[in-house]
């Protein structure tokens, strides 16, 4: 009897190591074989990979996707869209929404939205306040991945709670099982440095970066993996930006305390030198950092270990928010943030082709390891048998530039623009369906389902 679909003649790679010449064989949906190609089953549909790699299905575990309230900017569609042209499977949407996430009937409305429109499968987050400690048990009744607190400003300005609020989330949130996740800068070092420029006239898109010193980072991680170790919560560094935040993550799971950490490809492709070349189309936070700073966060984060995931940060405004027609003008008039999707694993691949990581190292940070970190695996991830076949197909010799015009996302902002890379996602697959082949998004706005997590 023939399976649903065959995929044959590719390099299938895990972190376990590289099998040539083998494939994938998926039956309603579920993965039930992984092999030498020669051995795998007939199939209604076969798909010939030409030789490329095939890898779990891409996690990004830290997307903006703006639904609901802020659509104008992006949306589930749009932004699955976008993950599926990129070879993301999964996707986890950030709270600072319209409404924010803080309790079950905003959570709700977020997952009814992505069920009705999205073209891969995903999650959410739900944020933490000082306003919605006692509605932590039932946000994890109905169904969030996970919780974040926003420690310092940020797009959305949802008000971090004090340490004692926090310390407190962290024990309700360990009650749970779930893990506690933040935007990890301090907002009073921020917010000094923030007024102290603007009333110096110091308004050119560096000094925007320069009011986000790395010590508000390393200290904002300090002090949520000492909250950790006293009351035995599960905690995560979104978007790790320098070096000295990775040491203090070492130094955290040195320690024993659970602490995950993930960085993104634009921390690890520009230094702050980006500032002065492209401006506030580079603007984010944590803002990028200088070229010592990145060195340390490649040898400790990456070689030694100390990040686990790569995620994007996908966080599309407007052009006119991002002020393109005048990008070095008044920093304090743009917003932070750009697209990611698309460009996240060719950033990867481009790595990998340079030596700076191994397939299998990419594979293990961009698939297996979010997965875990947010209690989403085998089912995400794995390339298990009887888990969900996920994956993506590579060309990891496809040579080009980026065009943001040819993005999917609503709005295109990148300082990726005219980058040129060594590596593409070629066929996305999310649960036994080509959502992605040939160039184009083949896949039904809707077919995206929500993960479900324990």
């Amino acid at each position: 009897m023939a399976v649903d679909l065959v995929v044959r003649n590719c390099t299938v790679v895990t972190p376990a190591g590289r099998t040539p010449d083998a494939g994938v064989a998926v039956e309603d949906g579920d993965i039930v074989a992984v092999g030498r190609s020669d051995r795998l089953p007939d199939a209604d549909r076969v798909v010939d990979a030409d030789g490329n790699v095939l890898v779990p299905g891409i996690v990004d575990c830290h997307i903006h996707n703006r639904e609901p309230g802020l659509e104008y900017k992006e949306d589930w569609e749009s932004a699955t869209r976008a993950a599926a042209a990129g070879g993301v499977t999964t996707v986890v949407g950030m709270p600072n929404t319209d409404p924010v996430i803080d309790r079950p009937e905003h959570l709700e409305l977020k997952f009814e939205r992505g069920e009705a429109t999205a073209h891969v499968d995903f999650q959410s987050y739900a944020v933490v306040t000082s306003e919605n400690l006692d509605l932590i048990p039932d946000i994890d009744e109905a169904g969030a991945l996970g919780y974040k607190v926003f420690l310092g400003s940020t797009v959305g300005d949802v008000p971090p709670p004090n340490d004692g609020e926090i310390l407190e989330a962290m024990e309700r949130i360990r009650e749970t099982g779930k893990r506690l996740g933040f935007h990890e800068e301090n907002g009073e070092i921020i917010d000094h440095y923030t007024a102290q420029f603007k009333a110096d006239g110091r308004n050119d898109p560096i000094d925007h970066s320069h009011s986000r010193p790395v010590i508000a980072e390393q200290e904002a991680v300090e002090r949520m993996i000492t909250f950790a170790e006293e009351t035995g919560a599960k905690v995560h560094m979104f978007h790790v930006s320098s070096g000295s935040a990775a040491e203090a993550v070492a130094r955290g799971k040195a320690r024993g305390v659970d602490v995950t950490a993930e960085t993104t490809p634009h921390y690890l492709w520009f230094t702050e030198d980006v500032m002065h070349e492209k401006g506030n189309v580079a603007r984010i936070q944590p803002p990028i950092r200088d070229a010592e700073e990145q060195e340390t966060l490649w040898d400790v984060g990456i070689d030694d270990g100390a990040i686990d995931c790569i995620a994007t940060d996908h966080a599309p405004h407007t052009p006119e928010e991002k002020k393109v027609d005048d990008p070095f003008g008044n920093t304090w008039d743009a917003i932070s943030g750009f697209v990611g999707l698309e460009t996240e694993v060719p950033v990867m691949l481009t790595f990998v082709d340079r030596g700076r990581l191994t397939m299998e190292e990419w594979v293990r940070r961009h698939s297996i390891r979010p997965a875990q970190v947010w209690g989403m695996y085998p089912q995400k991830g794995s390339l298990q048998v009887g888990t969900d076949a996920d994956f993506t197909i590579v060309d990891p010799e496809h040579e080009w530039t980026l065009d943001a015009d040819d993005l999917h996302s609503k709005n295109c902002v990148t300082p990726f623009e005219g980058e040129s890379f060594r590596g593409k996602a070629v066929t996305t697959v999310v649960r036994g369906e080509i959502v992605y082949e040939d160039g184009e998004v083949v896949g039904e706005s809707g077919y995206g389902s929500r993960v479900d997590v324990e």
